[in-house]
């Protein structure tokens, strides 16, 4: 959620935020609930002072005249009777015209609030302007020794490359039938090696995370209540595609959400807390299962592994002090961790600098890493693919916008309470990181060499056959 200060303060600034991520918000609407919210709470504030003091003068009054009346008689006593209904009048209008005031505000706050929560987070000023993917800039790339996504992977190694759609066939790796049977569309089976792969992958990335990066692993609920969607900024915006859980119509009190994310749990776990700033950074990661619908994706991606409805990741957070220069770090060091696993997995990548209108509505700057994948892309003369990148990960930064959400704050050395800064990162998806490991490390005889790294979680094998 944006901080309702600075945009009342600079409203052009998150018009102009919302422009450039393609929102269309009604900021008049919100400036005007905004404005009738504040007078509310501002005149509801004068009458209860208006009543707390009258309550204190009111009182002895109303008893010194109690004390005339016994004795009064004719006009004194229809006056002090006047005098007396005058004084019990007014805390009973005071109290109706709170009570009304409270009404009022009962219909415009709510209002207010689920309108401002749709706004998005302002890109910061260094994220270059463009409309979708299309404008996201090259950072840098990476490939291990001996191979250049520019030229044909066949004149590299010698021999035309199966697609990983192919490899799990051929090795026995993935039955999609099976799965489709059991739940529909997208959904899959792993079999024999494709299912120790899949675990040897999460395994090592959150190995390294905690004993070579120092993140701590939790495990967090893969079903949350509402409030944590809304706090991590995944609804209102991707409510679609969440699976949801009406638990309300079978008695329960509240309705629940499969994530799409460990992040959604890992940031959940300090809602409504105040922590302290020697306690910060907390740096948490964890590996779960995620759920996505995938409501509107189409074409080839929805074939293989590649945009499924059921996946593992291992996830990173990072929730620091509200310091831009530490955000940046934290950033770059996220980006490290899955630039020195995608190495050490010998899979070829490059980092893209979100443009403005392909962020998210709750990042203020985000970078995409996509891995080489010899099948995809479009088909060559001989009508096999010429490979493409694909998105496996992407690292962001949130400023306040989830914290003010979970309303997630720490105390400084001075007592004064602030928001606390968040980011977040894909360390390892998979069975989707499966495409380039399998892909890229096929051999001629149709086997795939082992990444050294995942021996250790394969039994020891090499090479999958």
């Amino acid at each position: 959620m944006i901080d309702p200060k600075a945009f009342r303060e600079n409203p052009d600034r998150f018009r102009q935020g919302a422009a450039e991520k393609g929102a269309a918000i009604d900021f008049d609407r919100l400036l005007e609930l905004d404005e009738r919210r504040r007078s509310i709470l501002t005149e509801m504030e004068a009458k209860r002072a208006e009543q707390n003091r009258l309550s204190k003068e009111v009182g002895p009054k109303m008893g010194q005249i109690k004390g005339k009346l016994k004795t009064a008689q004719g006009a004194e006593k229809a006056a002090l009777e006047a005098e007396l209904a005058e004084l019990e009048r007014k805390p009973h209008a005071l109290k109706a015209h709170v009570a009304t005031m409270e009404q009022e505000l009962a219909t415009v706050e709510p209002a207010w609030r689920d309108l401002l929560m749709t706004v998005p987070q302002p890109p910061a000023g260094d994220v270059p302007k463009g409309r979708g993917a299309e404008d996201n800039k090259e950072l840098r790339r990476w490939s291990p020794s001996g191979f250049d996504p520019a030229k044909t992977f066949e004149s590299q190694r010698g021999f035309k490359p199966k697609t990983h759609l192919e490899l799990v066939r051929d090795l026995k790796l993935a039955d999609f039938e099976r799965g489709v049977k059991m739940a529909g569309t997208r959904h899959y089976v792993l079999t024999g090696m494709g299912m120790r792969l899949h675990q040897a992958v999460i395994r090592y990335a959150l190995d390294f995370m905690a004993d070579k990066r120092g993140f701590t692993p939790m495990s967090v609920p893969v079903i949350v209540r509402e409030e944590c969607m809304l706090g991590t900024g995944f609804f209102p915006f991707g409510r679609e595609q969440a699976y949801h859980i009406e638990e309300s119509k079978r008695g329960s009190g509240h309705d629940l959400y499969l994530t799409g994310t460990g992040e959604v749990g890992l940031m959940g776990l300090h809602a409504d807390e105040i922590l302290s700033e020697g306690d910060l950074p907390r740096k948490y990661c964890t590996a779960s299962t995620c759920f996505r619908r995938e409501a509107g994706a189409s074409g080839k991606d929805t074939a293989g592994l590649y945009r499924i409805h059921q996946f593992d990741k291992v996830e990173q957070v990072v929730v620091c002090k509200a310091d831009d220069a530490e955000s940046r770090g934290w950033h770059k060091h996220m980006m490290e961790s899955v630039e020195m696993i995608l190495q050490s997995l010998g899979l070829p990548y490059r980092l893209l600098q979100c443009c403005t209108g392909d962020l998210g509505m709750k990042n203020e700057d985000m970078i995409d890493i996509e891995c080489w994948m010899p099948g995809r892309g479009e088909n060559g003369a001989d009508g096999r693919p010429l490979g493409e990148w694909g998105e496996t990960h992407s690292a962001s930064r949130l400023n306040d916008y989830q914290c003010r959400r979970l309303n997630l704050r720490y105390r400084d050395a001075d007592g004064k309470i602030h928001f606390a800064w968040a980011l977040n990162n894909t360390v390892i998806a998979s069975p989707r990181v499966l495409i380039p490991l399998l892909e890229m490390h096929q051999q001629q005889d149709g086997s795939v060499a082992i990444p050294e790294p995942l021996r250790v979680h394969c039994g020891g094998a090499t090479h999958v056959r």
